[in-house]
Order: C-alpha cells, then sequence, then structure tokens
C-alpha cells in the first residue's frame, strides 16, 4: 500500500533539490529546439530507471541496524544540503542536435542526456537515503519520479518563465534547509533510537 505522507515528503524534497539542478535547464534547451512531447517521453523515461536504481539501493540499506541507517541518511541529509548551499549556478550546456525531429531520435537524445547527466546526482542519493529511511520503496519511487517528472515537465515547458519570477538561488535554498532538516531529524533518531 502507498503511503501518500511518505510519497509527498518524498516529492517535495526531490523536487526542490532537483528544480535548481541542470536537469531543468537541459530540458528548456531540447523544449525550446524539439516537439516538447517527445522530449519529455525520453526524459520520463531516464528518471524512471534513476528512480528504480535508487530505490534499490536504498532497500538494501534497510538490512542494516536502525540506528545504523538513521546515522548514515542524516550525515547524507547534511551533505547534499551542504552541498547545495555550496552550488555554484550553471550555465545552458551544449546540447547536441538530433539529425531529425522523430520521436525515437529527440526521445532518445532526452534520455541519453538524463541518464548520463543523472547517474549519481543528488537526487539519485536523495532518493536512495529516503527509500533506506522510510522503508517503503513504492511510496519513495512514486513520490520521487513525480517530483523528478514535475521538474522535467516545468523545465521542458516553462522553465525560462519561472525562473524570471522565482530566484534559482530561493529555490536552492530551501531545498538545502529541508535537507538539513531531514538531516538533522535523522542524527536525532540514530541517537536517541
Amino acid at each position: 500500500m502507498i503511503s501518500l505522507t511518505v510519497t509527498a515528503v518524498v516529492f517535495g524534497v526531490v523536487f526542490l533539490a532537483e528544480l535548481p539542478d541542470k536537469t531543468a535547464l537541459a530540458g528548456l534547451v531540447l523544449g525550446t529546439r524539439y516537439r516538447a512531447s517527445y522530449v519529455f517521453a525520453g526524459v520520463a523515461a531516464a528518471f524512471a530507471l534513476h528512480v528504480a536504481l535508487a530505490v534499490a539501493a536504498g532497500s538494501v540499506l534497510t538490512l542494516l541496524p536502525q540506528q545504523l541507517v538513521h546515522a548514515l541518511t542524516g550525515v547524507l541529509f547534511l551533505g547534499g544540503a551542504a552541498m547545495l548551499l555550496m552550488k555554484k549556478d550553471e550555465g545552458e550546456g551544449e546540447v547536441r542536435k538530433p539529425e531529425d525531429q522523430s520521436f525515437w531520435k529527440v526521445s532518445g537524445a532526452g534520455f541519453m542526456l538524463i541518464l548520463v547527466a543523472e547517474f549519481g546526482d543528488l537526487t539519485q542519493i536523495m532518493t536512495a537515503n529516503l527509500a533506506a529511511r522510510y522503508d517503503d520503496p513504492l511510496s519513495v519511487g512514486l513520490g520521487a519520479v513525480l517530483a523528478l517528472w514535475a521538474v522535467a515537465g516545468i523545465g521542458i515547458v516553462g522553465g525560462k518563465a519561472l525562473m524570471k519570477k522565482v530566484p534559482l538561488r530561493l529555490i536552492t535554498q530551501i531545498a538545502a534547509l529541508v535537507m538539513l532538516a531531514l538531516g538533522v531529524w535523522s542524527l536525532w533518531e540514530a541517537v536517541t533510537g
């Protein structure tokens, strides 16, 4: 059974962490050059694969003693918060243009871009941490994949408009605060548990 609370928490954490990431910019660049639905199909498939790998890794962590898992996830959340706060603003990278506008070429370009760019990324690590923390792979996986798809959709369809209204730095700081809170909470549970 899926927990809406866990799904919502995971969605919020992953969404805020991914929004200021290079993926939104890459989606924006691809979305301005190619048919948005084709780009989204490839990006969504790559994110689903990344989430499945992260949830599997996090589920393995649940085999460890609970206090150790809380301590480990707490440290990793604090590290993620530090990474977000120290992150420099990234410019748009060059995106290779497929020769034609066919579904397979465009979605394949989106899939490969995300597959390579997001492997071992902060949100993949955070998803593994959340899977370990909540021991609820379906809820964590659903929240993470929906958050990543939402960010991709925003990047593809309206990233430029959002970034004009909400400063990227503010989004990054909010994501860092959420991860900081989760890190402190996890460490507290490790010490008191």
